[in-house]
């Protein structure tokens, strides 16, 4: 073989490993590998959780669970305005992420073994409290202890609040489920349902909305973690999405969030929880 045909070769193949390193690189069955390739990503967001995660009537969106989000993709490199929202209904958030239709779920998505079975996470970027949302003058109800079959307690299909309280505090009480937490209110309200249970901070939400007529018990009961949801067997965007939500805690960006979303509430902005790897 002459000179110039070694050449030839040795570039050819350095030219096939270079186009098999840039597939390696935007290989978009991962987080990542999409981000880099699209410049998009589908995040699943509630639209109905003030203070964490709403969508207003100009379809813009707002709350500490957007920011999260909209600060993860930044530092994957995809800009808030290539971001694919879509809903994330409490029973549906596996689905969503095992169906490959979402990349991620950042919808106050506790972290649960069982979850685990089925996508990963990475968090927990916030712990919250589960309470009792009621009406203002609501005499009966002091904490999940006095839940008994005489009252209705509504939450959502397929989360994790309603079952904690029967398993754990009140077997008796009269389960009512809808599709979302703002149906549940609005039948607090219209007097169908007696109490609502969900995350401490999701119903600080709620009350502000209503200050006049709902207020939170005010004795939380157990300790729910937050993750971002994301799909298994991705640890090289699982490890990035880490980083990115650590630097958003380390710069400021997590607690001004909070402050700007939720402050108004009365909530007690907690320190930020300790990230798991």
């Amino acid at each position: 073989m002459t000179p110039a045909a070694v050449l030839r070769l040795v570039a050819g193949t350095c030219a096939a490993l270079l186009v098999l390193a840039s597939c390696g690189s935007s290989d978009q069955t991962t987080i990542v590998g999409k981000a880099s390739a699209t410049n998009k990503l589908t995040i699943a967001v509630s639209f109905d959780q003030p203070g964490m995660s709403v969508r207003r009537l100009d379809n813009s969106y707002k709350g500490f669970d957007i920011d999260v989000a909209k600060y993860v993709a930044n530092e994957l490199g995809v800009s808030e305005t290539n971001i694919v929202w879509k809903e994330a209904q409490t029973g549906s958030r596996e689905t969503l992420l095992t169906t490959g239709e979402v990349d991620m779920v950042v919808s106050t998505y506790s972290i649960t073994e069982k979850r685990k079975e089925l996508v990963d996470f990475v968090g927990p970027y916030f712990v919250a409290g589960q309470d009792l949302l009621v009406r203002m003058n609501e005499s009966r109800i002091e904490g999940p202890k006095s839940l008994n079959s005489t009252l209705r307690l509504c939450s959502t299909a397929g989360s994790t609040s309603a079952a904690y309280v029967r398993d754990q505090f009140a077997k008796d009480v009269r389960m009512v489920e809808y599709a979302k937490f703002s149906d549940c209110v609005t039948a607090l309200l219209a007097d169908n349902v007696d109490a609502v249970t969900t995350d401490d901070v999701l119903l600080a939400g709620y009350a502000a909305q209503n200050p006049e007529l709902l207020r939170v018990v005010g004795d939380p009961f157990s300790k729910e973690e937050y993750g971002i949801g994301i799909h298994r067997n991705d640890p090289s965007s699982k490890a990035k999405i880490v980083a990115a939500v650590r630097k958003m805690i380390d710069s400021g960006a997590w607690r001004k969030s909070l402050e700007d979303n939720i402050g108004s509430s009365g909530y007690k902005i907690p320190e930020p929880p300790q990230l798991k790897d």
